[in-house]
């Protein structure tokens, strides 16, 4: 499966339980967040990452502590441009194998 696959079935998984994606793939020059969401009056950013197997750590070892640093600026970013004051929180959707398994964590990380 493909990035642009697996973001899109993070983005159905995420719609089934009631959040509405607000945008994807936001870029500026800190970095890509992969979708905004809204779950209720919170905005969160999702990171979705995606691995064959939990060798290695997995999907959820791939968000290293530079990756979590460069989301928060980008969200910072994406704060200033709508000049946001919701509350925020950032979740990361897993997914991996074939048939794909999805876990998503809420409040994954952040400040």
């Amino acid at each position: 499966m493909k990035g642009a696959a697996a973001e899109e079935l993070a983005a159905a998984f995420l719609q089934r339980r009631g959040l509405e994606i607000t945008a994807r793939n936001y870029r500026c020059r800190f970095g890509e967040i992969d979708l905004v969401a809204l779950d209720g009056k919170t905005l969160v950013f999702v990171e979705v990452r995606q691995r064959k197997s939990e060798d290695f750590g997995g999907a959820a070892a791939s968000i290293t502590h530079d990756k979590r640093a460069r989301l928060l600026r980008t969200a910072r970013h994406y704060l200033a441009r709508i000049r946001g004051e919701q509350p925020c929180r950032f979740d990361a959707v897993l997914i991996r194998g074939e048939p794909p398994q999805i876990e998503w964590i809420q409040n994954a990380f952040g400040e």
